[in-house]
Formats: structure tokens, C-alpha cells, sequence
């Protein structure tokens, strides 16, 4: 045989073998199921989660039968970039509840190249979901409801995605914790309501060891409410940097809207880009956007609306060593800002004479929103934000997947105006939002 055709018939080999590894093999879970006698198939299914995370290899997919385990389940193997492992539904009322004997009911631990996908994981002592030291997870279509502490913690891991799902109810903190150095994250077209603490939370924890910092994130298309009676902001930012906050709706929280500031941070939050979100902060709520420490420069807010309901509090406060590199324009605001923390507050002209927001203007939620009290806040025909804001080559589409511009010009705030509103990219979101009791 000649050599060319003995390699080709080596390289068609091998690439057959490394498709084969990729696609993996498929092992069913039903609680019916039995961890002894079944072997994994969709006729011998095994009984619980927490085995078969014992069982999985590279590119394997776990397919778990509706049905309520019981949550401890450890996941410490992990797969590869085109063959990870996945635990995923296998059709709606796939149930984990509690942690069992361990703190958090889902747990993945050094374990890179994950998915989590369609499952409901409810009442942990700790965590509904943990992702340690485990790089490129990725959680998609599920529900954290009514976990101790937080919905889903992360810590040293980088390219987590969370998106499409539902965090509510964290009874002491947060809907989503992005902690300790985690890089690249990207937190999208979620809904996070009712917690405790803050919707999403993202902490460097320069305290927990690494550099402190978590850099290069987006956080986009996501739906933040009724969050943050035991304090805590809809959007925290502690010791984050060069991250896109884009097309977010934020409204009722009870603390501020976003914040960006350093307490645990390795540095403060940085040249971050606050880009059409809508923010309608509640009565008892804090500044729509709070950029807090002494070293938070280089930060832009642009085609943002921002009201509150305070009665004194309004849209920005920055102190002002954090002015430095900030650039705030094309907003719709409150007639409401201040340099010292709310110790004093400027008029929008006053604001306007720092150089800060000069094309913005002032309107209220009457005139901006299809119908706020039932929570729409879609642009109204004849809206002050329609064409009112400047165009963004990092925003090309609203919070539906609708493309921007649809006029001139681009729209403020998470939506972009249109007569008939197509809705594209959320399609995937839980259609049904419970209220935690």
C-alpha cells in the first residue's frame, strides 16, 4: 500500500474514533430506576443523579426522566471543548430537591466543560447549584427556586454561562453569586426575582486568594426584579472590569439598580459599559445607577433609561475620584444626581454643566412605557426614548432579539420600539414567573 493512501486511511480512522469520543455515550436516570441492578440504558435506567455523576465520561449525556432525586449530587469528571459532559431533562418536571447530606444540592468541582440543562433545583441548605474551580460550565433552562443561600454560586471559574433560566426565592442572598477571581463570564436573558439579596452578584474576593478581579464578562437581556429587601443591588459589581452590561430591564429592586464599587474587589470596578438597559427603581429603593468607591474610573453609561420612585434619590451618583474617564450621555433620567454619595444632589442642568449627559433628557415612566403596571415596559408609540439615543456598534439588537436600530437611530433602554414586537432570543425563557412565598 502507498504511503499517501496509508495515511489518509490513518487520519480517516482517527477522525472517526475522535467523533466517536466526541458524541459519547447516553445514560437515562428515572426514579423507578435502580442503581444496582440497571445499567444505564433507557430501559435499565439507573434511580438517581448522584450515581450516574459517578459514571460519565468525556462527551457523555445524562438524560434524567421527569420525576423528583434528591439533591448532594457531585460532579468531579469533566469533558472536553467539543465533548462535554451533560445533564440535561428529559421533558419537563425534572425535580432536585434539597442538598441531602451536603450543602449545596448540585455541585460541580473541578470539573471543566459541563452543561446543566432543563432541571429544577430547589430548597438546598446552601446552594441550589455550585460550579468550583471549573472552567467552560455552562447552566441553561433551569429553575433555582428557594435555596438557602444563593440560586447558583460560582468560585474560580472562568466562562461560566447562565442563561435562559429562573432564579428566585435565595432566602439570606443572591439570585446568581459570581465570585472569586471568575473570569469571562457571560449571564444572559435570565429572570432573577425575589431574592433576598441581590439579583446578580459579582465579587473579585481579592479576601479568597487570585487577583480579585473578574474581567472581560456581558450580562445582557436579563430581567432583574423585586430583588434586595435584606440589601443588596439588582446588578452588583465589586472588583469588576471591561464587562458589557447591555439590554437589561430592572425594576421594583429595593437597594440600588447597578452598582459598580470596590469593598473585596483586587481593584476598583473599571472601564466597564452600561449600554440601553431600562432601571426603574422602587420607592424604597436606592440610586438607579451607584458607582460607589474612590477608584471605579473609566465607566460609561450610555442610552440608559433611569427613574426612581425615591423620594429624593434619582439616577446617578458617583463620587468624584470615580469621574475620571466617565462618560454618562444619551440617557433618559430623573431630574435627580449627586458627586458625594446623596449627601447633595444636582438638577440635570447642573449635572450638564460637569459635561456629563448633555444630549439627555428628563421623562417619566407615563410617558416612556407601553403600560407599566402590567410590568411592560416596551416603548409606547410616541415615546421621548424612540430615537433619542446614539448608535452603539456593541448594541445590535433590544432585549427581544429585535434589531437596532428599527428608526434613524438607536432607541434608549432595553427595547427597541415597534409596532409589532417580534419576540426572538427569549423565547427560551420559563414562561411562568412564581412569586416566592
Amino acid at each position: 500500500m502507498k504511503p499517501l493512501l496509508c495515511l489518509v486511511i490513518i487520519f480517516i480512522l482517527l477522525t472517526a474514533v475522535s467523533a466517536a469520543s466526541a458524541q459519547g455515550r447516553v445514560y437515562y436516570v428515572d426514579s423507578s430506576g435502580s442503581d444496582s441492578t440497571g445499567d444505564g440504558s433507557a430501559v435499565r435506567p439507573w434511580a438517581t443523579i448522584r450515581f450516574a455523576a459517578t459514571q460519565v465520561g468525556t462527551g457523555d449525556t445524562v438524560l434524567i426522566n421527569p420525576g423528583a432525586y434528591e439533591g448532594g449530587i457531585i460532579v468531579k469528571t469533566g469533558g472536553a471543548p467539543h465533548a462535554p459532559i451533560v445533564f440535561r431533562a428529559n421533558g419537563e418536571g425534572v425535580i432536585v430537591e434539597g442538598s441531602g447530606e451536603e450543602r449545596d444540592a448540585f455541585f460541580i468541582e473541578k470539573a471543566d466543560y459541563v452543561v446543566v440543562q432543563g432541571l429544577t433545583i430547589q430548597h438546598a441548605e446552601r446552594a441550589g447549584l455550585r460550579i468550583s474551580q471549573s472552567n467552560h460550565v455552562t447552566v441553561r433552562d433551569s429553575v433555582f427556586a428557594d435555596n438557602g443561600v444563593w440560586g447558583i454560586f460560582t468560585d474560580f471559574s472562568d466562562y461560566t454561562m447562565i442563561e435562559g433560566s429562573l432564579s428566585y426565592g435565595a432566602v439570606e442572598e443572591h439570585g446568581i453569586y459570581i465570585s472569586n477571581s471568575s473570569d469571562y463570564p457571560i449571564i444572559r436573558h435570565n429572570i432573577l426575582h425575589h431574592n433576598n439579596g441581590c439579583g446578580l452578584h459579582m465579587n473579585g474576593d481579592i479576601s479568597m486568594g487570585g487577583d480579585g478581579i473578574i474581567s472581560s464578562g456581558l450580562v445582557e437581556g436579563n430581567i432583574i426584579f423585586e430583588n434586595g429587601p435584606g440589601g443588596g443591588s439588582g446588578i452588583n459589581m465589586d472588583g469588576v472590569t471591561d464587562t458589557i452590561v447591555r439590554n437589561n430591564l430592572l425594576y421594583k429592586n429595593h437597594a440600588s439598580g447597578i452598582s459598580l464599587y470596590q469593598i473585596d474587589g483586587g481593584s476598583g470596578s473599571q472601564n466597564n459599559l452600561v449600554l440601553n438597559n431600562t432601571i426603574v427603581m422602587a420607592e424604597d429603593g436606592r440610586w438607579g445607577i451607584n458607582i460607589a468607591g474612590a477608584n471605579d474610573t473609566g465607566n460609561q453609561l450610555l442610552n440608559n433609561i433611569i427613574y426612581s420612585y425615591h423620594s429624593w434619590r434619582g439616577s446617578i451618583s458617583i463620587p468624584a475620584p470615580d469621574l475620571v474617564g466617565f462618560i454618562s450621555d444619551y440617557n433618559v433620567v430623573i431630574d435627580r444626581f449627586s458627586t458625594d454619595g446623596g449627601g447633595t444632589r444636582l438638577s440635570l442642568l447642573e449635572w450638564q454643566a460637569l459635561g456629563y449627559d448633555t444630549h439627555s433628557l428628563i421623562a417619566t415612566p407615563d410617558q416612556l412605557f407601553a403600560d407599566e403596571s402590567a410590568s411592560d415596559y416596551r416603548l409606547k408609540p410616541g415615546s421621548p426614548a424612540i430615537d433619542h439615543g446614539t448608535i452603539l456598534d456593541s448594541v445590535t439588537d433590544d432585549l427581544l432579539g429585535n434589531p437596532r436600530p428599527a428608526g434613524s437611530t438607536h432607541d434608549i433602554g432595553a427595547y427597541e420600539f415597534a409596532l409589532t414586537f417580534e419576540v426572538k432570543q427569549v423565547l427560551y425563557l420559563p414562561l411562568t414567573i412564581k412569586s416566592s412565598e
